[in-house]
């Protein structure tokens, strides 16, 4: 998913260290954000706004941390601000109450926030696949999952996608305990210790917990159920920041973009730059995961797939109406996409 929370020591790591002037600090933060004009030195534009949003941990929010990391938005008057929350309930309920502007998080979370009736709309797209359901050694079918722990996040990707697989292998939900986790960390050092016998997490965790766990095994990376380039992440704004600021959404989206295409281009040096503060792993894990789930902006393709999930949704009680069509609008994507041929046109992952 796109969530899957810090503990409280990595919170301070970012805190102290996710403004931009830390971060340009470092060499490799310099030279990528030279690379894409992000403005190093330059006197701060006269007319910058600034979007404060929420975010997750997995690898669905690299192009954003990125784009936080080296503010590449900044060229075209936009500061991004994070606010860090600690659980995903905190998330949600940032953006459903205003107190953020935009959220990079589950279209899971997303779906049922709208269906609450939060004034919010999906303009871009997080990142694709990543998701990894997986067992301790010797759960190696569904039938042998049966009465066994789950452990994962509440009205989340993570939640949904075991929900959809062990309805296809015939395993109901409620043949198993599911258990409700804080933040990634706990569940992973859950899962290590023995606590669960089942836990579903987002790269880069799927692979250091398969590398770590002797014997683990990977019951599903979701695309056995969903097919390949599933969408985990998106971009959610409050409307009435659509009405107010188009343009600094234009420029996150832009910015975004760019830093998309430094990933794509400079993986290393753009890993260099978040391993540590933003993904708590090796850079061997890192370089492994940054392959099983991409980042990407424009997701116009995964449209169909986003609103077929409200299903699963439904099913299990979250919500009770079918957000419609209207839930999504790629108006501002596509006019980024419109006015930046050059730099769209280069990005490896796109719907078209």
């Amino acid at each position: 998913m796109c969530e899957h929370f810090e503990s409280a020591s990595l919170l301070s790591l970012r805190s102290a260290n996710f403004n931009r002037r830390g971060f340009l600090r470092a060499t490799a933060a310099s030279s990528l954000a030279l690379a894409v004009g992000a403005g190093v030195g330059d006197a701060a534009h006269a007319a910058e706004s600034h979007i404060k949003s929420i975010h997750g941990s997995g690898f669905c929010n690299l192009n954003y941390f990125l784009a936080n990391a080296l503010q590449t938005a900044q060229e075209d008057g936009l500061i991004i601000d994070f606010v860090m929350t600690p659980t995903s309930a905190e998330m949600v309920t940032f953006l459903g109450t205003g107190q953020v502007d935009a959220g990079l998080m589950p279209y899971t979370s997303f779906m049922a926030l709208h269906n609450a009736g939060a004034p919010v709309t999906i303009v871009a797209g997080g990142g694709i696949e990543g998701l990894v359901l997986i067992a301790q050694p010797g759960l190696d079918s569904p039938a042998k999952l049966k009465g066994k722990t789950l452990g994962t996040f509440q009205m989340d990707t993570l939640e949904v996608m075991p929900y959809d697989w062990f309805k296809k292998n015939n395993v109901s939900f409620k043949d198993i305990t599911v258990r409700y986790m804080g933040n990634t960390p706990e569940a992973v050092e859950a899962f290590k210790a023995g606590a669960l016998d089942i836990i579903c997490t987002v790269e880069p965790y799927g692979t250091a917990l398969l590398n770590d766990v002797k014997g683990s095994v990977k019951l599903s990376d979701g695309t056995d159920i969903y097919g390949r380039g599933y969408t985990d992440c998106v971009l959610a704004v409050r409307n009435d920041l659509i009405k107010q600021n188009p343009a600094g959404i234009k420029a996150l989206i832009k910015g975004m973009m760019k830093a998309q295409l430094i990933a794509e281009t400079k993986p290393d040096e753009a890993l260099k730059v978040l391993v540590g503060p933003y993904y708590k792993t090796s850079m061997e894990n890192a370089k492994i995961a940054m392959t099983k789930q991409p980042s990407v902006v424009d997701a116009r393709g995964q449209t169909q797939f986003i609103l077929d999930r409200v299903d699963s949704l439904m099913e299990m009680g979250y919500i009770k109406n079918k957000p419609g069509r209207d839930a999504i609008d790629w108006t501002l994507l596509e006019a980024v996409i419109a006015e930046n041929k050059d730099l769209y046109g280069q990005l490896k992952y796109k719907a078209a």
